[in-house]
């Protein structure tokens, strides 16, 4: 009003719109409610949070005091939570989740006390309980209350409720008790829950050696090491370890080696199906760019001829079984056969069997090929691939580059377990093979510049070649030869993600380009995804809700549901690492939350400056040793003696979330949706085409 008076002075027309607004029936709860929750999905947390306040003010409506409450402990200020939830409970002082909510407000603000009082005034609530427990054990350890703090944990571990987190707790106070060997067992316990949870496995490894069990103590630290090279307590301890060991370092540490090869059956689709082969890199780094190699040694099933890659002139052949090494020395490549005749090359050499083989299921033995770079599962083994082994020598990144060139519905054999449990029914593994077929004609030529149209790690599609086959997944790339998923008659960027959590998030919210068939599809049963209030997140996330993506047949729940508790220590270095300096870390704020829940900017505060985080794969690889499952979490900080201690981190799912939902899939073909309802579900704009059918879905010419 007071802009249309400056611009347009006169009483007139100052006076008019006010009866024109005077006129104007008032705003219901349920409008005011809904405008301050688009103002929070709008970005605008601040303005939110005065529209809750000021609704709250109005009408006591209990809905306004939670989300003010949530967004306050967001923002960092939980002093502020706490006088919103004091004047909540004095309004509703037998609500549950008002109760709860104030509970949190005073766990962050460090107010044990208080918190304890409050959670002992919850009623018995048998779905709740075991939150409960890890809440009032967190409030009982703040207070020093060690025997209670272990008996609330163990009670929450029996519940089951957070089963991660009330281990790794647990696992403090042992530790602090010096009592390491029940310390290593919970720890233990919290990373077979997740295997994601690096931040347990540090505590286990170091339990481990204080029991004298170097060995698993190396092996564990290893681990940590494959998805974080530059933690300074990981690195000091693998140092003191090695000299311990009483196994070579290589046994411990692991690696399947391969001495026979495998019988397969060739996969060609029908004359009437088009396919082709496609040049796929192995052994990448986790970017998908070639690793360091100075040999590629590989082993033939069958007889086999070994021709240059650019003129095809024959340079070699061999027999069956022959083990062959490419080496690179002082900048020169050549082969090395088993008689020891070197056999010098320039660019690439191809190896392929001989005539006829083909139909007796010719493969190739590779030794030492890279798995899981970067992740706490990498591993150094040997693999198995069909068709041809192409071994490029780059000379600008002096290195040997092995590349595995076989038809495509081969490849998406060595992809579709490597990608999703073959356990999974049978038309989510379907539905998958859909996808990765279209993933790789979509992506042809992503990594050409090094000599390969895609490579094997999840930069592209994690392929494990024959090593990673199965029957199911076999007969699921064989039901569905050819078959894709299009929009305007080209392929779609079929992205997937192993759990999206509950509900996917858009390609924008993710801070890709906005893409018309990747918008958020809710996978609840239980909830209305229309009626989202920013405090459902942690209600969502602490108490999970039944959902497609909750199916836990063949795949740990951690992917629907996890926790972290990430040391002020270990964020304040890893952000000083991959960042800048800003001294040690005292907030955590979500700047952008979309309506699926992910965080896609963030705020880092420090005692000597803040950082900025943007996109969901930089707020995942900055927060923790090696990388959160998604950013999909609310977040909260823990004080010992008023000091910050640590974050815990209550999340869901696993991936970016965009796409596909490997889990929901599954979830989805366990109560009889078929893949092609199932595809539809995920990407409702897109078509389905199968080589089989004249026209897809919508009537269109392929």
């Amino acid at each position: 009003m007071k802009r249309i008076f400056h611009l347009l002075p006169g009483l007139l027309f100052f006076v008019l719109p006010l009866a024109a607004e005077e006129n104007e029936p008032p705003k219901t709860v349920h409008q005011r409610l809904a405008e301050a929750g688009e103002l929070y999905f709008d970005y605008k947390p601040d303005e939110a949070l005065e529209a809750y306040l000021a609704l709250s003010k109005d009408t006591q409506n209990r809905q306004a005091f939670l989300n003010a409450a949530f967004i306050a402990l967001e923002q960092n200020d939980p002093k502020q939570a706490v006088d919103i939830m004091a004047a909540a409970v004095k309004a509703h002082p037998r609500d549950r989740e008002t109760l709860e909510m104030a509970a949190e407000a005073y766990l962050a603000d460090g107010q044990y006390s208080l918190a304890e009082k409050v959670l002992s005034m919850l009623p018995e609530d048998p779905k709740r309980a075991g939150f409960l427990h890890i809440n009032l054990a967190r409030a009982q350890m703040g207070l020093n209350e060690k025997r209670l703090a272990k008996y609330n944990l163990k009670m929450a571990v029996r519940a089951g409720t957070h089963p991660a987190l009330a281990n790794y707790l647990l696992g403090l106070l042992y530790e602090e008790e010096q009592d390491y060997k029940h310390a290593a067992e919970v720890f233990r316990q919290a990373t077979v829950y997740d295997h994601q949870f690096i931040e347990a496995k540090k505590h286990y490894a170091a339990a481990l050696e204080k029991l004298g069990n170097y060995n698993e103590s190396y092996r564990q630290y290893r681990m940590i090491y494959s998805s974080d090279k530059s933690n300074r307590t990981v690195n000091e301890a693998l140092a003191r370890l090695r000299p311990r060991l009483s196994r070579p370092e290589k046994e411990i540490v692991g690696g399947k080696e391969l001495i026979k090869h495998t019988i397969v059956k060739p996969l060609l689709p029908a004359e009437n199906i088009p396919t082709r082969e496609i040049k796929v890199g192995i052994g990448m780094r986790q970017n998908g760019r070639p690793a360091a190699r100075d040999t590629v040694h590989f082993i033939p099933s069958h007889d086999f001829k070994i021709t240059d890659g650019q003129t095809g002139r024959l340079l070699a052949s061999g027999k069956a079984k022959e083990s062959w090494v490419a080496v690179l020395k002082n900048r020169s490549a050549y082969l090395l056969s088993p008689a020891n005749k070197k056999i010098p090359f320039k660019k690439s050499v191809i190896v392929a069997p001989s005539s006829g083989t083909n139909e007796e299921g010719h493969t190739i033995i590779v030794k030492n090929v890279m798995s899981g770079a970067g992740m706490t599962w990498a591993s150094v083994d040997d693999k198995e691939y069909r068709g041809k082994l192409q071994i490029t020598y780059n000379s600008s990144r002096n290195t040997l580059i092995p590349v595995n060139i076989v038809n495509i519905e081969e490849y998406l054999a060595g992809v579709i377990a490597s990608e999703m449990p073959t356990q999974f029914p049978m038309d989510a593994l379907r539905a998958q093979a859909v996808l990765a077929r279209t993933y790789a004609l979509k992506h042809l030529g992503k990594h050409k510049y090094d000599g390969y149209d895609l490579c094997d790690t999840q930069n592209c599609q994690v392929y494990g070649g024959v090593s990673s086959e199965s029957e199911r997944g076999n007969a699921a790339v064989e039901a569905t030869a050819g078959e894709i998923m299009k929009y305007k008659n080209k392929p779609i960027e079929s992205v997937f993600s192993a759990n999206c959590g509950g509900v996917t998030q858009s390609a924008k919210e993710a801070g890709w380009y906005e893409t018309p068939y990747l918008q958020p599809v809710s996978d609840y049963k239980d909830f209305d995804f229309a009626s989202l209030q920013p405090y459902h997140f942690k209600e969502l996330l602490q108490y999970p809700h039944d959902a497609y993506s909750r199916y836990g047949k063949h795949v740990s729940l951690a992917a629907f549901r996890w926790t972290r508790v990430v040391d002020v220590e270990d964020i304040s270095q890893v952000i000083k690492r991959k960042k800048k300096d800003i001294g040690r870390v005292t907030g955590i704020i979500p700047l952008r939350r979309g309506r699926s829940g992910y965080v896609s900017r963030l705020l880092v505060q420090g005692t000597k400056g803040n950082v900025i985080l943007n996109k969901e794969n930089v707020i995942r690889n900055n927060l923790s040793l090696g990388m959160l499952r998604s950013s999909y979490f609310i977040v909260e900080p823990n004080y010992r003696d008023r000091e910050l201690e640590f974050f815990v981190f209550y999340g869901g799912g696993w991936g970016h979330g965009v796409g596909f939902d490997q889990t929901g899939a599954a979830g989805r073909a366990e109560e009889g949706q078929t893949y092609q309802e199932i595809l539809h579900h995920y990407f409702p704009l897109a078509d389905f085409y199968s080589p089989s059918q004249k026209t897809d879905s919508e009537g269109n010419a392929p």
